[in-house]
């Protein structure tokens, strides 16, 4: 992906206030135990988007051999999809596509 940044830096979670250790292969971006996020990038990793919401996790969507995770940011609304990381609560996964 061209417009893709690699920042991959350790922080603390917004929503559970757990500490997030990088990721190592590709950068982290989202908490691995409540998959919450905030909206800072507006392409990839390039941590440029100054609406900082938070990225409330309301579904997830099949992608090739893994899953996207759907969030909507309390904030603005707007919609935003990630990769799940390797390490992600996969019970979060899967509580996440059950049909409500």
């Amino acid at each position: 992906m061209k417009k893709f940044k690699m920042i991959d830096v350790p922080f603390i979670c917004n929503n559970c206030r757990k500490n997030v250790d990088i990721l190592g292969y590709t950068a982290r971006d989202h908490c691995p135990y409540c998959l919450h996020s905030i909206h800072v990038d507006i392409n990839p990793g390039d941590r440029a988007n100054t609406c900082l919401g938070n990225l409330v996790p309301i579904g997830v969507e099949k992608f090739k051999d893994t899953y996207k995770i759907v969030y909507k940011c309390d904030k603005c609304g707007e919609l935003h999809r990630n990769i799940m990381a390797n390490d992600d609560s996969f019970e979060l996964i899967i509580s996440l596509s059950v049909i409500q």
